[in-house]
């Protein structure tokens, strides 16, 4: 496939999504004519107030839910047309949460990342085996390869949910929030990684709650409000007090990150009513 449209060419390279309107069950719409470029090539963090859509819109990036209306592309193709393999084969997604199943080894729930590139003739490849020590090795678990994933801390486990996807040997990592139920020194560990993963040629879009991490470790930010995007660009550009402000209702202040530079949110005090 060209990465250049035939039209003009235009550069199709990455996931984008076309006037994408999302709801469950005939229910009011959780997304509504969202359209969005995600850079390729880019570490890009999804934030937004509870319930504007974020995790909906991941979903149907991964081709894991199907829009009413509108297009998700996938390199300039709509993913609904290419089998769940294909996508499989260029895209990962941890979703929020995952649960593996009773008994599982580490090294047996890594090796599930591989399933994309197998068929019926062939359950098993020469890649394999190498994409799973790489992904171990990756993710710091190389150690742990034959201990119970059940048993792991929360930490390790949430690596070794990111050992899988790694295993999947795909350009495009979908996270879903990652740092979720993580103390704050492994959700900064799980961070780095990425930020790492990044750094060696991965594009990653992750949704996150934690404002802060979000401008320190992303290329780009969207900001999410009521099913929309309403401000996307680089973490200096977007994160404003007025922003903060409009779309969390918290009125802060904007300051330089002592250690990158980066914005960083500093709350004002919240009025307290009288006792």
């Amino acid at each position: 496939m060209s990465e250049r449209a035939e039209s003009g060419g235009e550069d199709v390279r990455g996931l984008s999504a076309r006037e994408v309107t999302i709801s469950y069950g005939g229910r009011e719409p959780v997304v509504r004519d969202l359209s969005l470029d995600l850079p390729h090539g880019g570490l890009t963090m999804i934030i937004g107030p509870n319930g504007c859509g974020k995790s909906t819109l991941l979903k149907a990036l991964a081709r894991a839910v199907k829009p009413d209306r509108g297009q998700v592309l996938l390199h300039g193709v709509d993913v609904h047309t290419l089998r769940g393999k294909e996508v499989a084969r260029q895209l990962a997604l941890l979703p929020q949460s995952p649960l593996a199943p009773e008994g599982i080894t580490v090294r047996d729930l890594v090796a599930r990342g591989r399933y994309p590139h197998h068929s019926l003739l062939r359950q098993w490849s020469p890649e394999d085996e190498p994409a799973i020590a790489f992904a171990l090795e990756r993710t710091g678990l190389g150690h742990l390869g034959q201990a119970q994933a059940g048993e792991l801390s929360g930490g390790q486990r949430q690596r070794a949910w990111i050992a899988m996807v790694l295993a999947q040997r795909t350009e495009l990592l979908l996270l879903d929030e990652p740092t979720t139920y993580l103390d704050i020194a492994h959700q900064y560990d799980l961070l780095e990684l990425c930020a790492e993963l990044h750094r060696e040629g991965r594009t990653i879009v992750a949704v996150l709650h934690d404002l802060n991490q979000a401008a320190r470790f992303a290329t780009h930010l969207v900001v999410m409000d009521a099913g929309r995007v309403v401000a996307q660009g680089p973490p200096q550009e977007v994160m404003t007090a007025e922003l903060v402000g409009e779309v969390f209702g918290l009125r802060c202040d904007i300051v330089p990150d002592p250690r990158t530079g980066t914005p960083m949110v500093v709350p004002h005090e919240r009025a307290v009513p009288a006792g």
